[in-house]
């Protein structure tokens, strides 16, 4: 176990810098194996009050501790395999900046509510810091998209990118009460639910050139029953046939217009799979 710290004075003043450059050195000389694998281990523990301070920079931006404490531990685990004493550089100025990369990409990767390449969270930082710098140079009026552009370097349809980004971090809760003069709603009350309506019209629509090539009693037989709401003996009645022929013609005929329909409708299918595979 590794005990001896630098003192304050040293080229790293930090009290969570352990000296383990002796360490390093006998990792640097064994080969693969558990022996060196338990030298790292060393490295690891007494490194590891350095990653949880790290870490802690980081608290109050909307993720547990714990989770921070973990990425950074992750991080010194790579920065103690991928270091190399020979190169003259203290382990201390390699493993900070692996730490934070880690740290950042966590960030990047695992805590945004909506999916956003890292070219447009990139914009987003960018556009976050100009608003933030022009903000205090022009008080309490919001910088305008054109000036953000030219501070930030970017050009507008970046910037216009970056703003929509802004709202991405997180997602507002549809049962959240968003104020509404003096009753509070929530985003749930103002959603629209399915209509059935849309499916009947788009049913009407497929039977309609079905309907206008029947044979003019089938045609009124459907309208009566569907549109004048008539039973089957009424039907009969008005065109001085039997109930039981008036119910073996709605039979025939619904069932010859959904053969047609289906059909319709699977030709469409095989051309659109046809397509697809030809491109």
């Amino acid at each position: 176990m590794v005990t001896a710290y630098r003192a304050k004075h040293a080229r790293h003043p930090h009290d969570d810098a352990p000296d383990t450059a002796e360490i390093f050195r006998r990792i640097a000389e064994l080969p693969d194996g558990p022996e060196k694998e338990e030298l790292r281990g060393q490295v690891v523990c007494a490194w590891m009050p350095m990653a949880r301070r790290l870490a802690g920079r980081f608290r109050d931006r909307g993720e547990p501790l714990e989770d921070l404490q973990q990425t950074a531990a992750l991080g010194l685990v790579k920065a103690v395999a991928g270091y190399d004493a020979g190169r003259g550089t203290v382990f201390e100025s390699y493993a900070i900046p692996t730490i934070v990369g880690e740290i950042k990409r966590h960030f990047r990767d695992h805590t945004w509510d909506l999916h956003v390449p890292r070219r447009v969270q990139h914009l987003r930082n960018r556009v976050r810091a100009s608003s933030r710098e022009l903000i205090s140079v022009l008080g309490d009026r919001a910088p305008t998209v054109a000036q953000i552009a030219e501070h930030s370097g970017l050009t507008e349809e970046e910037v216009l990118l970056g703003m929509e980004a802004l709202e991405s971090y997180t997602a507002l809760s549809l049962d959240a009460e968003l104020p509404a003069g003096d009753n509070g709603f929530s985003l749930q009350d103002v959603l629209g639910e399915c209509d059935a309506g849309y499916d009947q019209v788009v049913h009407r629509e497929a039977v309609k050139p079905h309907l206008c090539q029947l044979p003019e009693r089938e045609r009124r037989i459907l309208y009566l029953r569907f549109f004048c709401d008539m039973t089957q003996s009424c039907i009969a009645d008005e065109l001085g046939i039997s109930q039981m022929h008036v119910s073996r013609l709605l039979h025939a005929t619904c069932e010859r217009i959904h053969r047609r329909v289906e059909g319709e409708r699977a030709a469409e299918r095989a051309a659109q799979e046809s397509g697809r595979s030809r491109v």
